[in-house]
């Protein structure tokens, strides 16, 4: 019985610590970051572009708070939109034959707002009990808390925390789309600070053997958005 009562009190106690561990993290994650700031913002406007298998493609995203979000990626004259209005999400993808608008399903607008600053919050995920600290990795020779975050839809994300930065410098997402279950690596990098905002100027992802990297050219905060700009007309 003493044992066990030990036993007990180890266990309680490690769920205790690992507890008080990720709320400090979080913490000087959301105050590295400036995601306070972030909030406090109306909008978000990102200038950036793609590379892909030798393939150039410009893009655009618009952040509206809280949760109104458009991007355009243009490729060969004609523009891949996604987009939700508050309510609804839709999409629009010429490369499949269709330049009609489709209606997004629940899961597919959760993926898309995952790309907004404004929604994509580790404080939130804490909040919603989301998260769990997941030990340590070292990421590009560098030593990294290793965050799980298990998010609407049942997608799983490991997060790697730069021990000294507290940048996001590595995630690891295993999602499921079109019967498909996809892994995707990727690595922000070239972290700037941008009108009050601390974004990462390059992503690198490798997905299905494929290699892609995102640069931003230019991040505008508080600019004018009409809410009809995200409406499928």
């Amino acid at each position: 019985m003493k044992k066990l009562i030990f036993i007990m009190a180890g266990l309680i106690m490690m769920s205790v610590i690992s507890a008080q561990s990720l709320d400090e993290i979080v913490k000087k994650y959301t105050e590295a970051n400036k995601l306070d700031h972030v909030a406090s913002l109306k909008t978000i406007k990102i200038t950036a572009n793609m590379s892909m298998m030798g393939m150039e493609m410009p893009m655009v995203l618009w952040m509206k708070n809280p949760n109104k979000i458009k991007s355009v990626t243009t490729f060969k004259g004609q523009d891949m939109v996604q987009v939700f209005d508050g309510e609804k999400g839709y999409s629009i993808s010429p490369m499949t034959g269709s330049t009609e608008p489709l209606e997004m399903t629940p899961d597919q607008v959760k993926q898309t707002l995952r790309s907004s600053m404004f929604q994509n919050s580790m404080a939130n995920y804490l909040k919603n009990g989301q998260l769990a600290l997941a030990g340590e990795d070292n990421v590009n020779d560098k030593p990294a808390y290793k965050i799980k975050a298990t998010v609407e839809g049942g997608t799983v994300i490991d997060m790697f925390i730069d021990k000294s930065s507290y940048f996001l410098v590595k995630t690891s997402t295993t999602t499921s789309q079109g019967g498909m279950t996809i892994a995707v690596d990727s690595y922000p990098s070239d972290y700037t600070e941008t009108n009050g905002v601390m974004i990462p100027m390059k992503t690198t992802s490798s997905a299905q053997g494929m290699n892609i990297i995102i640069n931003f050219t230019k991040v505008e905060v508080d600019v004018p958005m009409e809410d009809s700009m995200f409406k499928i007309k």
